[in-house]
C-alpha cells in the first residue's frame, strides 16, 4: 500500500467535510439580516467616527522590535538543548549573539523609539 495513500485520504476526507458543513449551514441556518446585525461589532460599543484610522509610526516600530527579540528567543531553545555538546565555542556564540541584540536594544532606546508620548 502506498505510503502517501493515507495522507491523500485524509485531505479527500477533511476537504468534503468542511465543504459539506459551509453548504449544509448555507441551506438550514436561518438568515434574517436586521440592520442591527448588518452593523459593525466593536466590543459592545457603538461604533463611531471613521473605521480607517492611521498608526503612530512607533506602534510598528515597537512591534518590530517585538518580533525581533521573539526571534531571539526562538534561537535560544534550540541552542539551550545542545548547549553542552557545542561547550565554550557553542555559549560563546550565544552570548555574541545575544549582545548584538542588547547593543540595538540599547541604541532603540536611547533614540526614544520606546517612548509613547512626545
Amino acid at each position: 500500500m502506498n505510503p502517501y495513500l493515507a495522507i491523500g485520504l485524509l485531505l479527500l476526507v477533511s476537504t468534503v467535510l468542511a465543504v459539506l458543513i459551509i453548504v449544509l449551514g448555507e441551506i438550514i441556518g436561518p438568515d434574517h439580516p436586521t440592520r442591527r446585525k448588518l452593523s459593525p461589532y466593536e466590543s459592545g460599543m457603538v461604533p463611531i467616527g471613521r473605521a480607517m484610522q492611521r498608526m503612530p509610526i512607533s506602534f510598528y516600530l515597537v512591534a518590530t522590535l517585538f518580533i525581533i527579540f521573539d526571534i531571539e528567543a526562538i534561537f535560544l531553545f534550540p541552542w539551550a538543548l545542545v548547549y553542552r555538546k557545542l561547550g565554550v565555542f557553542g555559549v560563546l556564540e550565544m552570548l555574541l549573539f545575544i549582545g548584538l541584540l542588547v547593543v540595538g536594544l540599547v541604541y532603540v532606546w536611547k533614540k526614544g523609539a520606546l517612548e509613547w508620548e512626545n
